[in-house]
């Protein structure tokens, strides 16, 4: 169904199984706010739904569920179906990690009376949005011996709550005269992380404060500060939004909600169905290029592929990944702009994308002329259309923006360098980028629906 409100398709059934996988989501996303707690529910997920890991299989078979974990940050799951896997996959790929703000690996010190948290922003972000607004912290810190401790502070209700200040209004004269980018400096992205001294001995009593409650709560020095992995994001879980509660507001929309929805997708499926054998995974570092070795860009996803030919019998199984992924079919899941009413002027209303029409299919992302994009082939949108249509999914094209007002790109072109056919399709997100991004639950759901269809079709 092609440019049409999906809720005016539903019945009382229908509206109830949107709102139940709605919750669903809420869930996985409420938890997920970074990608190794992403990669950790999935996993869960996945063993759930009987998948087994591959360091337990010896050979494969048709039917066979299996997945791979790449540095707690990736993770790539299969259907085994019944082609054999030379003549390709059907690919749900997305990625998991947003952007954010990092501690600096020598984060903590202390200036004019309070204890204060270094921080390096992460992906792109609209710095003033990440002033006077709840945080919380998570993350790992590496130890020398060996142990890994998880770092969770903010989400639960006694937890005490982070944030970064800001000026305030009376004397903001200069401040509110610079443009937005320059009103709010990356290098005061800088939480607070306490006032209270723990004696008029120490040099700096306030730092010694925060470093004592870290050593007894998690058994951490200031040193292990350079071996962690600690993100800076909005504290709370998601939640309704609007009065009819058709939407969903949080942080992390882009690009979990495609996520969820692609591993949803594969974990629903009958196994039965498949010709090809079916693919999700789920990547690093989208929001940075899909650099370094839990990024699209790295051989993580080909080696795995190749493994999986090694276990089915090939013999030169690399040779045999390279023909198997030029023979697969890819959507290529991530988030688009969805139309706002407040900022019109930003889009081509005919080539926008719309809450509650279902799934966005981009032929091409990219920016200017059409700079970094995958551009999809026709012949391969031909039957992505095909499959929507036979199964009564909601649907629509979009672009991003009007042309030369901006751009962005995705994980697609790097798949594409393999030869498969790739195309964007993901659902419209308000607010994108920001601390608290909201969706339609009627595309979320159509998203699910979407990629299940793709992979059995």
């Amino acid at each position: 169904m092609y440019r049409q409100n999906a809720w005016l398709k539903y019945d009382n059934k229908e509206n109830k199984e949107v709102m139940k996988f709605s919750e669903g989501y809420k869930q996985f996303l409420s938890f997920g706010k970074t990608e190794r707690l992403v990669t950790k529910e999935s996993i869960q997920l996945l063993n759930e739904a009987g998948f087994k890991p591959i360091e337990e299989c010896s050979s494969i078979k048709k039917g066979d569920k299996i997945y791979f974990i790449n540095k707690n940050k990736n993770i790539c799951a299969f259907v085994i179906g019944q082609k054999p896997l030379k003549e390709g996959f059907r690919i749900l790929g997305a990625h998991i990690d947003s952007p954010r703000l990092d501690l600096k690996e020598n984060p903590i010190y202390e200036k004019n009376g309070f204890a204060l948290g270094n921080t390096h922003y992460y992906g792109g972000v609209k710095k003033y949005q990440y002033v006077t607004i709840p945080l919380a912290l998570h993350g790992v810190v590496c130890k020398k011996d060996g142990t890994t401790v998880d770092i969770n502070i903010g989400e639960d209700e006694k937890d005490p709550i982070l944030g970064i200040t800001d000026l305030l209004i009376h004397l903001s004269a200069d401040q509110m005269a610079k443009p937005l980018a320059k009103a709010i400096e990356g290098e005061n992205l800088d939480i607070t992380l306490g006032n209270m001294p723990i004696s008029d001995k120490e040099k700096q009593p306030i730092k010694a404060n925060v470093l004592k409650l870290l050593k007894k709560k998690y058994d951490i020095e200031e040193e292990d500060f350079v071996s962690a992995e600690i993100e800076v994001v909005p504290a709370g879980p998601a939640r309704d939004y609007g009065l009819d509660r058709s939407m969903v507001a949080g942080y992390g929309h882009d690009d979990r909600v495609c996520a969820y929805t692609s591993l949803k997708a594969i974990l629903d499926i009958d196994a039965s169905q498949l010709q090809k054998s079916a693919c999700c995974i789920l990547v690093d570092k989208e929001e940075i290029g899909s650099v370094g070795a839990t990024g699209m860009q790295s051989l993580f996803f080909e080696n795995a592929i190749a493994k999986l030919l090694s276990l089915a019998g090939e013999d030169d199984p690399l040779f045999s990944a390279r023909i198997a992924l030029e023979n697969s079919e890819m959507l290529s899941s991530d988030v688009s702009a969805g139309f706002d009413p407040l900022y019109a002027s930003v889009n081509d209303p005919d080539n926008a994308a719309y809450f509650a029409h279902g799934i966005v299919f981009n032929k091409y992302t990219g920016s200017r002329g059409k700079s970094g994009s995958n551009d999809a082939n026709p012949e391969y949108y031909a039957f992505i259309r095909k499959t929507m249509d036979e199964n009564n999914i909601n649907w629509q094209s979009s672009e991003l923006g009007r042309v030369d007002q901006g751009g962005g790109g995705t994980i697609a072109y790097i798949l594409g360098n393999y030869n498969m056919h790739v195309i964007d399709a993901g659902i419209p997100v308000l607010n994108m980028h920001a601390p608290m991004e909201i969706v339609s639950k009627a595309d979320v759901y159509e998203a699910y629906r979407a990629y299940k269809a793709f992979l059995v079709a």
